[in-house]
């Protein structure tokens, strides 16, 4: 039985072949329905099977589940997928006018006397290509070593240059920014941009790439937000695979959400959910970093007071030694010494003292200007809900008591 065989060409062929029997007596409709509705359920083609197709008659009602059409230039075919089974993919690939293939199984819908398509997935066209591409390549590649855990690199702990390679448009590179202001502001930030999708981007990726590791940045960053497998594809060319496994610099990958991966991120020494996830794993927390400057400060300060106190006590014995043994003059000749030696002592203290003020001083400055109590200062608010920072409407219920913090201070207000 061929996959586009109709409805009544089946029933025609069942009755030829003896398998459909007409009782004498007449039928209900729902028994005529439930009858066929068996003989489609017993065919192990239309139980599992993939249809291409167009979608047109798309309707998303407020169930969650998806009703829609697949045609072609003869024939049409009606389709559900259910609320549970609309992922990401499916969502993204289900639009008016786009080719799929949806896989499910055939089943007559017993109340319209209609036969439809049950899906659980549905992919643009080619993707199940793609896929198989993906793993003919990942295979290649990890039998030649390109993804040994062996040859993967430590990333340094306090890049001075950071060099990121993505979309200039994108959220992505916003948002790596964002991170590595707010996190490692003392690092100088190069960027290559490059398409991220399409039929150049692959070539653009790795010309970007290249221009950016001459300039011998500590660590390099390279992603884009998230897509279908389609979208991301560039980061799977194999010529950029290989470009990025020969780096000469550390190479952190971003690459789509948390659950798409691409081969850029096997090549690459450490892989990143997202773009902003590999911008946190390549950069230190500043704020950690000025604890360990006040530690280093106290530390040093007894290590001085220390040595100091001990250099006093060692001159007050020698001074007691003279006073039995020596001439008065080599007395005051080594009490002219010994002051000079703690005049020395306390000015090296004193401007080693002051290098280090100068520099937490520098520090709070640049954290001072992205302090929130600043932004508030020049005109924004802060909406909060016992203690709970709100960033959006949505979180929000009508009467719900809320508390909005100014520069100046804060008053309590009532949702509407």
């Amino acid at each position: 039985m061929s996959q586009g065989t109709g409805l009544n060409d089946i029933l025609w062929d069942m009755f030829n072949q003896g398998t459909l029997l007409f009782p004498a007596a007449a039928l209900s409709v729902t028994d005529v329905n439930r009858q066929v509705k068996d003989l489609l359920e017993q065919d192990l083609i239309l139980e599992d099977l993939w249809v291409q197709g167009e979608v047109s008659n798309l309707s998303t009602p407020a169930s969650g589940h998806a009703y829609f059409t697949l045609k072609d230039e003869k024939s049409s075919l009606k389709c559900v997928i259910w609320r549970s089974s609309l992922t990401g993919t499916a969502r993204s690939a289900l639009q008016n006018g786009s080719a799929v293939e949806a896989h499910g199984k055939i089943g007559v819908y017993e109340r319209d006397g209609i036969y439809q398509l049950y899906a659980d997935k549905v992919r643009p066209v080619g993707q199940g290509r793609l896929f198989e591409e993906f793993l003919r390549l990942k295979e290649k590649l990890e039998k030649e070593g390109l993804f040994d855990p062996a040859r993967k690199r430590a990333l340094p702990s306090m890049p001075r240059r950071i060099g990121i390679v993505t979309s200039p448009s994108g959220a992505a590179l916003q948002d790596m920014l964002n991170t590595i202001r707010n996190r490692w502001p003392l690092a100088e930030v190069l960027i290559a941009p490059a398409a991220v999708q399409g039929a150049t981007a692959p070539a653009e990726l790795t010309e970007a790439f290249d221009r950016l590791e001459q300039k011998r940045p500590d660590v390099i960053l390279i992603g884009r937000g998230g897509g279908s497998l389609e979208d991301l594809w560039a980061f799977n060319d194999e010529q950029l695979v290989r470009r990025i496994a020969a780096s000469a610099v550390p190479v952190v990958s971003g690459v789509g959400h948390e659950t798409d991966f691409s081969l850029v991120d096997f090549a690459a020494d450490l892989r990143a959910p997202t773009p902003t996830g590999a911008a946190v794993l390549a950069t230190p927390d500043i704020r950690n970093i000025r604890g360990d400057i006040d530690g280093f400060t106290a530390k040093m300060e007894k290590i001085l007071r220390e040595r100091i106190r001990a250099s006093r006590q060692a001159l007050d014995g020698l001074v007691r030694r003279l006073d039995h043994q020596a001439p008065l003059n080599r007395i005051r000749q080594q009490r002219l010494t010994i002051d000079q030696w703690s005049l020395r002592l306390n000015q090296w203290m004193a401007a080693r003292m002051d290098r280090e003020r100068l520099m937490v001083n520098g520090l709070d400055q640049r954290l001072a200007a992205l302090n929130p109590e600043t932004i508030l200062k020049r005109g924004y608010a802060l909406v909060e809900r016992e203690g709970e920072i709100i960033t959006s409407a949505a979180q929000l219920q009508p009467d719900e008591m809320i508390r909005i913090r100014m520069a100046d201070g804060s008053v309590d207000a009532s949702v509407r």
